[in-house]
């Protein structure tokens, strides 16, 4: 053989021997790092099956405003302490001993182990490794401490409707998300890597499939883009309105209107996800925010003054006569109060929230425009909010062609919106005229390394900048002016808003005259905003405006917005 056929036989035999450390160490990476929690879990409870009964899961994070996360849901270990009673012949002293170590109380012990039949009876769960060595070290016969796991969300009720929590599936034999996160990133939390007893076969395997698999469906950790402290500011608001008023309901958004982020999202009533076993309605863990729709009332004055600016059809100076009502194919619409302002200006529709002045815009865009703008602000379609069970807006009376459903609908009435899709078309008139995607989740982390940004990208042209322009100094103006005769206008900051107060269908048909669904919308600085407000209150007790229940949490929410993220002034 010749010097070369040697040297080139060492360096292929040596680079194979590279490849082959190289795999093997990829390997162990897998079976040591990725896989080293379930394979302990394996060892220490001897299983000998697919360890995809062990639960095991990811963990969700909120983001606080400096970036840093704050755990909001995670898996923690523990030990349940159980006995055979097929083993106690003494219960007294088995007690005896076992108080030495643990509380416990004595007749229920003793009542735990009086069925001699029973293999496996459970005392007391979440055991911490202290007090579970110390009972193993009794060496008692038929007394065991067993590994276990349990889901955690360390801030209890907050964020609730967001997360979810983990529960048993409908067959009971295993651990899956139920609501919120928890369940439409179950298949990304879960942990249940399939793994096998025999270490050399892992060892061994194929890492193709996991190096290549789709990132989507790899396990990892959740990041959302809610912030703590917003989050729990906002929930606070939202429960002292529900008390002031007795409320069915309270809801609320912060969300930034230029790219989609959510910074805090909550509804009362809610639960506590660690006890979600309590619950007696299960209604209550329904998400109202992304599976309820709602007429919203006069808040849609603004898209609906917003689309006729942007088509001409009317302008800042647009005037038209109201007598305090319109009569269209049969039905009379009315102003709130059933009073005639006479020559009014495009301004004062929203400064007064004028239905005959919604109406009057309605007629100048007419039924194809009008459809066009609604439906391109995507009233017609789901957001595609990644959180599950997101409901269809009902926007069908805009297909029907009389001008009484078109009128109607420019004011909030007989159009029924979820509050997502209500925040994704008002981010509009904030944003400089784009359709964005609302969004909750930052980004997967994934459990092997690496990570996917979920920041969608910003969406469809709807307005013209200076149609979103112009709305926004007339919302700025209904604050400035309006609202209290101005009196909560900020000296340093410009603020858009615009009140709602959307009457409630009747099951036999027409409204109810005694019972109100309130709303509030706003955004600020207005002209070039940093976040969008929406607040809903359902069936406030003994007060008909919405402006009378939520002005006040508006502003709360508002100045502590500007004071904790140092939101420079715009005047």
């Amino acid at each position: 053989m010749s010097p070369n056929s040697k040297r080139i036989r060492i360096r292929i035999i040596s680079g194979l021997a590279v490849l082959l450390s190289l795999f093997l160490l990829t390997r162990l990476y897998f079976v040591q790092i990725v896989d080293g929690d379930d394979y302990r879990d394996e060892a220490m409870q001897q299983y000998t099956q697919s360890s995809n009964q062990i639960f095991n899961r990811g963990s969700i994070y909120l983001t606080a405003k400096d970036g840093t996360r704050r755990v909001a849901a995670l898996q923690e270990s523990g030990f349940t302490l159980a006995v055979n009673a097929q083993f106690i012949d003494n219960p007294e002293a088995v007690y005896q001993s076992l108080a030495e170590v643990i509380a416990l109380e004595k007749e229920d012990f003793l009542q735990a182990v009086a069925d001699r039949d029973d293999p496996y009876v459970v005392l007391q769960r979440r055991l911490d490794p202290e007090t579970a060595a110390g009972i193993t070290t009794l060496n008692i016969k038929g007394v065991g401490v067993y590994p276990e796991k349990w889901r955690r969300y360390p801030h209890g009720l907050s964020a609730a409707h967001v997360l979810g929590y983990v529960g048993y599936s409908s067959e009971g034999d295993e651990r899956v998300g139920i609501y919120g996160i928890e369940r439409i990133f179950d298949d990304v939390l879960s942990r249940s890597g399939g793994l096998y007893v025999n270490f050399f076969a892992q060892v061994f395997a194929g890492i193709g499939d996991v190096l290549s698999s789709d990132p989507a469906s790899r396990e990892g950790d959740i990041i959302l883009t809610l912030e703590p402290d917003v989050q729990s500011y906002l929930e606070k608001l939202i429960a002292d309105v529900g008390e002031s008023w007795g409320t069915e309901q309270v809801m609320g958004i912060v969300i930034d209107p230029n790219t989609g982020a959510i910074k805090a999202m909550a509804a009362t009533p809610s639960y506590d996800p660690n006890d979600y076993g309590s619950v007696t309605d299960p209604a209550v863990f329904t998400n109202p925010l992304v599976q309820s729709r709602f007429e919203m009332g006069s808040i849609i004055k603004a898209l609906t003054v917003a689309a006729g600016l942007d088509a001409g059809v009317v302008t800042l100076d647009t005037t038209y006569n109201d007598t305090g009502s319109v009569r269209m194919n049969g039905a009379t619409i009315y102003n709130y109060d059933g009073k005639a302002r006479g020559v009014v200006s495009m301004q004062e529709v929203l400064n007064q929230s004028l239905n005959t002045g919604a109406a009057f815009v309605s007629k100048q865009l007419g039924h194809d425009a009008m459809r066009e703008y609604f439906y391109g602000y995507g009233l017609d379609e789901k957001t595609g909010i990644q959180l599950p069970g997101e409901v269809e807006n009902s926007v069908a009376n805009l297909e029907v062609e009389r001008d009484l459903e078109f009128a109607t609908a420019a004011f909030g009435q007989g159009i029924a919106l979820t509050p997502i899709a209500t925040v994704r078309a008002l981010s509009v008139l904030a944003n400089g005229g784009k359709l964005i995607q609302p969004y909750i989740v930052q980004s997967i982390d994934y459990r092997v390394g690496g990570s996917t940004d979920m920041t969608p990208d910003v969406g469809r042209q709807v307005l013209k900048r200076e149609t979103s322009e112009e709305i926004s100094r007339m919302l700025a103006k209904v604050t400035d002016d309006a609202l209290e005769s101005g009196r909560r206008a900020r000296d340093r900051h410009s603020i858009a808003l615009k009140t709602g107060t959307a009457q409630i269908a009747a099951p036999g048909g027409g409204y109810h005259d005694d019972i109100f669904n309130h709303t509030y919308f706003g955004y600020f600085p207005a002209y070039e905003p940093e976040f969008l407000i929406f607040l809903m209150a359902r069936h406030p007790q003994g007060v008909r405006y919405a402006s009378q229940t939520l002005t006040d949490p508006f502003f709360k929410m508002t100045d502590f917005l500007i004071n904790y993220y140092n939101i420079p002034p715009d005047r």
